[in-house]
């Protein structure tokens, strides 16, 4: 998946107003220990909310891998797209052949596969140029990123 990161910007963004007044605080009266607790409790929140994503990603990961193996024969092409999806959630079939090497044939039907099991979502509803989205992956990596509301 990558390296790890915090995306602790997400946490000041969602506390504002307290980030400006302890920022405020630490410029007037030089206040860093209200700052360094606030930034801490960032830290820590920041990380829970990593650390609970990471093992829901695995958990997804591991409930679609058992529904592939119970494909029978074409489980193995399936879980070799399935594989380049956890790193690429939103894949065509010509650039997915390409990536990995497979046949487009083969690799529209492993898709068709996943779609059927649930795993993928078609997103454009054409017969040609369509993309595929792995939607439960990529909703995890959206959460908490989601635009906030403008302040007064």
């Amino acid at each position: 998946m990558g390296e790890p990161i915090l995306y602790l910007s997400l946490y000041f963004k969602t506390h504002r107003p307290v980030y400006y007044d302890l920022l405020d605080r630490v410029r007037q009266k030089g206040d860093w220990e209200a700052w360094l607790h606030f930034f801490l409790t960032g830290i820590r929140e920041t990380a829970d909310q990593a650390a609970n994503a990471a093992r829901r990603t695995v958990a997804l990961f591991d409930q679609h891998r058992r529904q592939i193996e119970s494909l029978g024969r074409p489980a193995a092409s399936v879980f070799r797209i399935f594989q380049h999806l956890q790193r690429n959630p939103i894949v065509s079939i010509p650039a997915t052949a390409r990536k990995i090497g497979i046949s487009a044939p083969t690799v529209a039907k492993s898709l068709e596969h996943m779609r059927r099991l649930g795993i993928l979502r078609e997103t454009t509803g054409r017969e040609r140029h369509r993309l595929f989205v792995y939607e439960s992956y990529v909703a995890i990596l959206n959460e908490g990123t989601e635009p906030f509301p403008q302040l007064p």
